[in-house]
């Protein structure tokens, strides 16, 4: 039986790849599009949201690449992988029609 925190994990997992499949964002940027989506309601620390990033990234789910951000400062761009692009979209769209999240 999974715990809770496996349930929030998988969640924030699924919601970073549907935002991530939209476009390329940097943290601070993906932190924000969660709180647009869900209209305040979630707000995930940085103490979550990055290792969950890591994560993706080391199972391949999302690739990342040191760009310049909009103010000009170098920020970590985060953007699904070309390989499991495909994948990323199905379970973007089971999130879209199963979290309300559009």
């Amino acid at each position: 039986m999974s715990k809770p925190t496996d349930l929030i994990q998988g969640t924030l997992d699924l919601l970073l790849l549907k935002i991530l499949a939209l476009e390329p964002l940097h943290g601070w940027a993906i932190s924000q599009r969660l709180k647009q989506v869900s209209h305040d309601v979630l707000q995930v620390s940085d103490g979550s949201l990055y290792p969950a990033l890591h994560k993706l990234e080391q199972e391949g789910w999302i690739k990342a690449q040191w760009k310049t951000s909009e103010l000009g400062r170098r920020a970590k761009f985060y953007f699904p992988h070309s390989i499991r692009t495909k994948a990323s979209g199905e379970r973007s769209r089971e999130l879209g029609t199963a979290g309300g999240c559009d």
